[in-house]
């Protein structure tokens, strides 16, 4: 959860930014904290780009209607085609109806599902291009993110769509100076307990508590750890005892996603005007997707995501292509003025030493049907959290409150309740 000015003292947000219409929790601390937030602006018409040509059509607020968010009908596109496409999505919307968040490895034929990717599953629907991309824009933006569909499972694909749904638009609403703001006011509260620069090397633990290495060969006593870094990271940490193997499986098997962020800052939300209101999507080479996420009565600011492979090719480039083909893109969409942004921002979230991708992991295929059962239990005295650890919300800051809660909640079954909240 960062955070950066611009020239102008706009505040911009590096992490996760929005608040969902179902993030209750954050919603609540946001108010606890006195927080404003204030819509997404989704009043009138998007761009869907498919195959170098440009569509234009409202937002369908059902998503489950939608291609893609869009009002299918609207697109210039071949009706057999959307049909296809809206097809094989209820079908997607149908698979993650029976997959239960806490166990998907308890789902109808989960082994199956597991074992296949979201490419191979595709390719046995026979599907043509339009109806593929949307699961490929799911994979790579949508839900978890980051990933290309070989990477895998369907069940995973599903999954993601059963406890992180974009029908409860994920992107409702946007925070007045930005969310950052809460992991500032939470520092606030932590005060000198809150040790920053001290990464943890081990984690020893007995019947009586843990022992947790920090920092400089430093030791801090308690009763119990609570571990709220990504999967990949913990790796990182020596356990005594050790992980069992289940554990180290799982963990081996959880990257995360590929995933640059990008803002545009621009003087106005000129695109307004032209009736339009940032939303872009599509095959673009470098962008799939754009949201207008300025501020009231200010700035006008495009928020967009450069994921998965792309991202690795992208970020392979020296600076001045690298500006070029985000310029490219925003042009494509939005016409002559996005090349003239004030700011022009990127942070890749791959490059963050404490996360090391987002926007969260992903599951290799096999490994929620092989390793899935241990994936929220406790070892001994230490317990999981980050958004990672979430059965709802998993990659967005609702996702790491409910997990830090859970873990909160574990840590007094594990302690018989002596441990205070």
């Amino acid at each position: 959860m960062q955070g950066r000015s611009t020239g102008s003292g706009l505040r911009l947000d590096l992490g996760g930014q929005w608040v969902g219409a179902s993030h209750h929790r954050l919603i609540a601390l946001l108010e606890e904290f006195g927080l404003r937030r204030y819509p997404t602006h989704y009043d009138g018409e998007g761009l869907f780009t498919w195959n170098g040509e440009t569509h234009r059509a409202g937002v369908e607020p059902d998503f489950g209607r939608s291609f893609l968010f869009f009002r299918p009908r609207e697109l210039a596109l071949p009706a057999a085609a959307v049909d296809e496409a809206l097809a094989l999505q209820q079908r997607l919307m149908r698979l993650a109806g029976q997959v239960p968040p806490r166990a998907p490895w308890t789902t109808p034929d989960a082994a199956e599902l597991d074992r296949i990717s979201i490419e191979g599953w595709l390719q046995g629907q026979a599907a043509g291009d339009l109806a593929r991309y949307p699961f490929a824009w799911l994979a790579r933006v949508g839900g978890s993110g980051g990933f290309e569909t070989h990477e895998s499972s369907i069940l995973h694909l599903a999954w993601t769509q059963a406890v992180a749904p974009q029908h409860e638009t994920p992107e409702a609403w946007l925070v007045e100076g930005g969310t950052a703001q809460v992991a500032d006011r939470l520092a606030a509260e932590l005060g000198p307990a809150l040790r920053l620069g001290a990464p943890v090397g081990a984690i020893e633990q007995d019947g009586g508590g843990v022992r947790v290495t920090c920092g400089a060969g430093e030791a801090v006593s308690a009763a119990a750890a609570v571990v709220a870094v990504p999967p990949p990271l913990r790796l990182g940490i020596r356990y005594l005892p050790a992980l069992p193997p289940d554990w180290l499986g799982l963990l081996q098997r959880s990257p995360m996603g590929s995933m640059v962020k990008v803002l545009a800052v621009y003087r106005r939300p000129f695109w307004r005007q032209r009736g339009l209101n940032g939303l872009g999507i599509g095959n673009l080479a470098t962008l799939e997707l754009t949201v207008d996420s300025s501020p009231p009565g200010g700035s006008g600011i495009l928020t967009g995501f450069i994921a998965g492979e792309r991202a690795v090719r992208w970020q392979r480039l020296g600076e001045a292509p690298r500006r070029r083909a985000l310029l490219h893109d925003l042009t494509t969409w939005w016409g002559p003025e996005a090349a003239e942004p004030t700011d022009l921002v990127t942070h890749s979230w791959n490059g963050e030493s404490w996360s090391g991708g987002a926007f969260t992991c992903y599951l290799a295929p096999g490994a929620w049907t092989t390793y899935g059962p241990v994936w929220q239990q406790a070892h001994g005295r230490v317990v999981w959290a980050g958004t990672e650890a979430a059965c709802r919300w998993p990659g967005y800051l609702e996702g790491a409150i409910e997990a830090g809660l859970a873990a909160a909640e574990r840590v007094r079954g594990l302690l018989g309740g002596a441990v205070a909240g």
